[in-house]
């Protein structure tokens, strides 16, 4: 569960020069960000909004909708687990591979899960849907009007689009204002993603009036923290100063793609800034490579045997600067060539 996520920094005692093991990208300067939430001051020592009301107020503007169909969370994490209690002991599709967490949530919460590859392959009689776009590991895109297409065949059916990482992907995904024409599709969000602050864990959910407020009935209260909060109202206010160029990282994980390819690795096409690699049979695990790369040069990367319909040799990478890019690239040759000896 938990344990299986990239970003398994903690695990390195500070050993990580290099991380391609989250989709997020790094190096963003946080330092007004810190300065911010270092003049809290007495905030910290008293309990912070119940329900994050003033947050859910303020995205709420930023995506012209009503507050109440807001629901912010601690990650869009929470917003999964919510969701799957919401329809407990429910029939679920997840289409795979994909994020593990859905999975997880659903087998908490006693649903008969159905895994399926293609969206083409979804069936009437589900109670859930759960669609990852773009598709953490694969990077992939599904166009918006296939979603929408299928939810209003099945209307009976609640459609999770879990958007996390729409800001790195090259197309368009759904809109906030498709919810509110399509009441059975919830759109999952992640401050956490967009402004690269994992440790904050800020996430968001935008549905229907009935279904955000049975999300609000399921919440733990305090669920998101007085330094979460205000981050997330600075961070909106100063968005500008994180942009995102979602085509030149497209590029950049293209660019390792073909290199890697020229190694005799393959990987899959993908529309976002990762993608999904797979070692050639003769060269070990992915487990035997991360572990490698971590302990010779500092490099971190995903090992991705643990989703859904892969195997020990799936890994998958984000790509980072054009420096560091190489200097990955290098380091995997330096591995397979270990194994040629």
């Amino acid at each position: 569960m938990v344990y299986g996520h990239g970003d398994d920094l903690f695990r390195y005692g500070g050993g990580i020069r290099h991380n391609f093991s989250s989709n997020i990208v790094s190096g963003c300067d946080h330092s007004a960000l810190m300065r911010e939430l270092g003049s809290m001051g007495d905030e910290i020592g008293r309990y912070p909004e119940p329900e994050a009301l003033s947050l859910e107020r303020r995205l709420a503007e930023e995506f012209s909708t009503d507050w109440r169909n807001v629901v912010v969370t601690n990650g869009a994490t929470e917003a999964i687990y919510l969701l799957a209690h919401l329809r407990r002991d429910g029939r679920s599709t997840v289409l795979v591979p994909t994020f593990r967490e859905y999975q997880d949530a659903c087998a908490l919460y006693g649903h008969k899960v159905e895994f399926v590859k293609d969206i083409k392959d979804i069936r009437t009689g589900r109670d859930m849907v759960w669609i990852c776009n773009p598709n953490n590991p694969t990077g992939k895109i599904i166009p918006p009007d296939e979603i929408l297409s299928l939810s209003t065949r099945y209307s009976e059916t609640l459609f999770v689009i879990d958007q996390a990482y729409s800001d790195y992907g090259k197309r368009s995904t759904i809109s906030i204002p498709d919810v509110a024409t399509h009441p059975n599709i919830v759109l999952l969000g992640s401050l956490t993603k967009r402004f690269s602050i994992p440790g904050l864990r800020v996430g968001y959910a935008v549905a229907d009036g009935f279904v955000a407020d049975r999300m609000r009935s399921l919440k733990m209260p305090w669920s998101v923290n007085s330094m979460a909060i205000r981050a997330g109202h600075y961070l909106l206010e100063h968005s500008a100063d994180y942009p995102i160029d979602a085509g030149l990282l497209n590029r950049e994980i293209s660019e390792i793609r073909v290199k890697l390819a020229a190694l005799g690795i393959e990987s899959e096409e993908t529309e976002c800034n990762f993608a999904l690699f797979h070692l050639p049979e003769t060269y070990g695990t992915a487990s035997q490579l991360k572990e490698y790369l971590v302990e010779n040069h500092g490099i971190l990367i995903r090992d991705a045997s643990n989703f859904e319909g892969l195997d020990e040799r799936h890994f998958r990478i984000a790509a980072q600067t054009t420096d560091e890019n190489e200097l990955l690239v290098s380091a995997i040759k330096e591995y397979m060539d270990k194994w040629n000896r």
